[in-house]
């Protein structure tokens, strides 16, 4: 007779189980917050925002390929090394600004999932929404991380939801490859906000920190492994997996988004609804005009995915304050280890629950969060290209002149767009 452990050993030798860092940062990018972003854009701007996915790609794959480097390379999350390389003004700024953009990101996950939940099964959105911030809480408490990155890897296929709603609708492709390429919209403050708004849900801090701490994470989980600078015999294998599934995770994520906007774009927006409030309301929208199917697959995406999104925001900021106080940290250390890494889980989680109950809305902190997420960014990048490039930092593993540049353009749009949403007209 088969045993749980059995069943455990069978889950662990499965090929996804195997799947490092990157696939788990690239779902957690699609998280509630992030859909609404996506289909407040298709809902606006039709498909003339689908040509944002294409450019961000390469941008989002170098910038998170950095940060891997990085953890791997010197067996240290991003913010323990923005301590030892810059003055701690810069580190402090960049911790408090993560936690305020985090705690916002947080209350706007959960908040959809909880609407999700009330539509889907008809129980009180409050109660639903409890439920789903002390079911994560509890698992990054209670269960070490070797256990709980298993589950995380599984949900990643809730993605999958958004290409299949596309089953479910008319779409003109010819259309649709025209647009990407060659998009029809004025470039206002209200677009740039935007294109901010995309690419900072798309391109975002909390994503940089999770992603480097955890190599650091799968590195300690191996006992023969150490830090690429004081052990480099593992190097060329590491770094082409680190390649592979950066570039593999982010590709899955930033497909999803290209779905998002594609599926609002052809439904909601042709059909004149061009606000989209919440993640909720962009499922609820959906019945009417593609169909029970699609709607139930869009609003069982936006759960799977804020069962990824909330642990990621919240254990980014725990590890980025854990480093920068210099506490203990580490998902698969005890609470009484890491007391303080895991009072900032906990404090984040349920900061963002308690925002459901103030007059502060979760759904307008949605869209401004990634807004946010897109300024905070910019100074963040240039933080990490520069570690990335620094001999002192990463020895002779420092990122190729390649993805230097493209971290630099990155840098580059983002930090225009931001301008421009400033701008008035």
């Amino acid at each position: 007779m088969k045993t749980i452990n059995d069943y455990w050993v069978r889950l662990k030798q499965h090929p996804l189980a195997r799947v490092g860092p990157g696939l788990i940062t690239g779902v957690a990018d699609d998280d509630p917050s992030g859909i609404a972003t996506y289909s407040q854009a298709g809902a606006q701007f039709g498909l003339n925002m689908l040509w944002t996915m294409p450019l961000a790609y390469p941008l989002m794959g170098a910038i998170q390929s950095m940060c891997a480097r990085i953890g791997r390379v010197t067996g240290k999350g991003l913010a323990a090394n923005i301590k030892t390389a810059f003055p701690p003004v810069i580190l402090r700024g960049v911790v408090l600004l993560l936690l305020i953009a985090n705690t916002l990101n947080i209350a706007a996950d959960v908040a959809a999932m909880g609407e999700v939940a009330e539509l889907v099964t008809g129980l009180n959105r409050h109660l639903m929404t409890a439920g789903f911030v002390f079911v994560t809480l509890a698992l990054q408490v209670f269960v070490p991380y070797h256990r709980y990155v298993s589950f995380l890897k599984w949900l990643t296929l809730s993605l999958l939801a958004y290409a299949a709603v596309l089953f479910t609708v008319h779409v003109p492709w010819g259309e649709v490859a025209r647009r990407t390429v060659w998009p029809k919209f004025t470039m206002n403050s209200e677009a740039a906000a935007m294109i901010v708004g995309v690419f900072g849900t798309t391109i975002s801090p909390y994503l940089f920190f999770w992603q480097a701490s955890e190599e650091v994470e799968d590195m300690h989980a191996n006992s023969n492994a150490a830090s690429l600078r004081s052990d480099g015999r593992q190097a060329v294998k590491e770094i082409r997996r680190i390649h592979w599934d950066t570039w593999s995770g982010m590709f899955y994520s930033d497909i999803t988004a290209y779905f998002i906007i594609l599926a609002t774009a052809v439904t909601l927006h042709v059909a004149g609804v061009t606000n989209i409030d919440t993640a909720a309301k962009a499922a609820s929208a959906l019945r009417p005009l593609a169909g029970n199917f699609a709607y139930i697959l869009f609003a069982l995406g936006i759960i799977g995915v804020g069962l990824i999104g909330v642990p990621v925001l919240a254990g980014s900021a725990a590890y980025a304050s854990a480093e920068a106080m210099g506490w203990r940290e580490g998902l698969e250390r005890k609470t009484k280890d890491a007391r303080g890494f895991y009072a900032v889980i906990a404090v984040s989680v349920l900061a963002g629950l308690g925002i459901q109950y103030s007059p502060i809305s979760p759904m307008r902190a949605l869209f401004w969060s990634a807004v946010i997420n897109g300024v905070v960014a910019v100074p963040l990048m240039v933080v990490i290209i520069l570690l990335v490039s620094n001999k002192s930092v990463m020895g002779m593993f420092t990122a190729s002149r390649t993805t230097v540049i493209l971290g630099w353009i990155a840098t580059l749009v983002m930090g225009a767009a931001a301008v421009r949403m400033f701008i008035p007209g």
